[in-house]
């Protein structure tokens, strides 16, 4: 696959993951600074980041229509609006302020980030070429270029009322670069031949795999550089290495994830990267250094690399076209409320028992993966792809 060839097909979807990738990098390597700004304990941390969950499934369930609404135009507009979330962010203080603008922040990143997926499942179909790993990677990428620039900008004395309003133009910047021309083409119509029925059991073992990818994945962005400066000493800025080294061990191995994809197969490269994924989260745990929490962050990061993209790709195929927007949004209405439910549960643990018990519990969830991955194979394997289904 010619690499330049995908970016160039993909361009609009690939920057509006990136745009996604440098948001949560910024709001990760923030953390430690914006939790003390609004002087939030553990258990209220993640509390407030059940607001940007509720956001998340609200902009999911309206996707599909706002989708249908906007057509080419849907990616900027989302990106533009985006932008509001880093504004808010900059300028909350205390528990509701704080919860209001992940609200905010939850519905713009879910519209913009299941928009993308959709558009380059299509994509995907209408070129007969693989997609999804590669704008994967470029999310990941960019996530790891926010948290590192974000935490060199706190060593350095920057604060996050700072930071955040001058990432807020690279937001404006990525959503211009969003545009489709006039080559743009929606999904494909509706059959009204056939019967507009979902297929709930593959999309609810797909969403199980995203919840638990989500769990493990998120959860690593928004308590690692706490856990490096918190519980490991590190000087401020220090954690910023945490989100870096996730962005970019998932950056890379999502690079190779269609060769490995290949070679595997979509369900056992799965199954693979969750065993990585729970050997990563119980390195972190353990960690007694920085060094040796940054390897857990690496192994977790490429435990979790390919499985959201191989998730979808698989459900992508299993569906009708006419029905694979509403599929994968519905699928990821289940799987996304683990990208903050995670480290909302977190909180809680880490409350009550410490972080390093939070990440033992992260393993825990990461490790339900292996039997619904090996659920969808079976029904793969049988061709189970219409039945047993059920009406919208």
């Amino acid at each position: 696959m010619s690499y330049a060839k995908a970016i160039a097909v993909s361009r609009a979807p690939m920057i509006a993951l990136a745009a996604v990738g440098v948001f949560w990098g910024t709001f990760a390597a923030s953390v430690p600074e914006l939790k003390q700004a609004s002087q939030l304990s553990d258990a209220d941390m993640g509390l407030a980041l059940l607001f940007s969950a509720m956001g998340g499934i609200v902009a999911m369930y309206l996707s599909p229509r706002i989708g249908e609404m906007l057509g080419r135009r849907v990616l900027p507009v989302s990106g533009m609006l985006l932008v509001g979330g880093y504004l808010l962010l900059s300028v909350a203080q205390g528990f509701g302020a704080f919860a209001g603008a992940l609200l905010f922040s939850g519905l713009m990143v879910a519209l913009l980030d299941v928009s993308a997926n959709v558009r380059i499942s299509v994509l995907e179909e209408r070129h007969a070429m693989p997609l999804m790993n590669l704008n994967h990677a470029m999310f990941s990428f960019a996530f790891a270029g926010g948290a590192f620039v974000t935490g060199m900008a706190r060593a350095a004395g920057f604060g996050a009322d700072q930071i955040l309003p001058a990432m807020a133009l690279v937001g404006l910047l990525f959503a211009a670069a969003m545009h489709e021309g006039k080559g743009w083409q929606s999904a494909p119509p509706p059959d009204a031949s056939q019967p507009t029925r979902l297929p709930w059991f593959l999309i609810l073992l797909t969403g199980g795999i995203l919840f638990a990818s989500f769990i493990g994945e998120n959860a690593t962005e928004a308590w690692s550089a706490l856990l490096i400066e918190r519980t490991l000493g590190a000087p401020e800025g220090t954690g910023g290495f945490g989100p870096t080294m996730l962005g970019i061990a998932m950056g890379v191995i999502r690079l190779s994830g269609q060769a490995l994809a290949h070679r595997l197969g979509e369900g056992r490269l799965i199954l693979f990267s969750a065993v990585l994924g729970i050997a990563g989260a119980m390195t972190i745990a353990l960690a007694v250094s920085v060094p040796m929490a940054v390897v857990g962050v690496a192994i977790m990061g490429a435990g979790m690399a390919v499985i959201v993209p191989s998730a979808n790709s698989l459900l992508g195929r299993l569906v009708r076209p006419d029905l694979r927007g509403l599929a994968i949004s519905r699928a990821w209405m289940v799987g996304f409320v683990g990208f903050f439910v995670g480290p909302s549960a977190m909180g809680f643990v880490a409350e009550h028992l410490g972080l390093r018990a939070a990440f033992i519990a992260a393993a825990l969830l990461v490790a339900t993966i292996i039997p619904s991955v090996l659920t969808l194979m079976q029904a793969s394997a049988r061709g189970v792809g219409t039945a047993p289904t059920a009406r919208r």
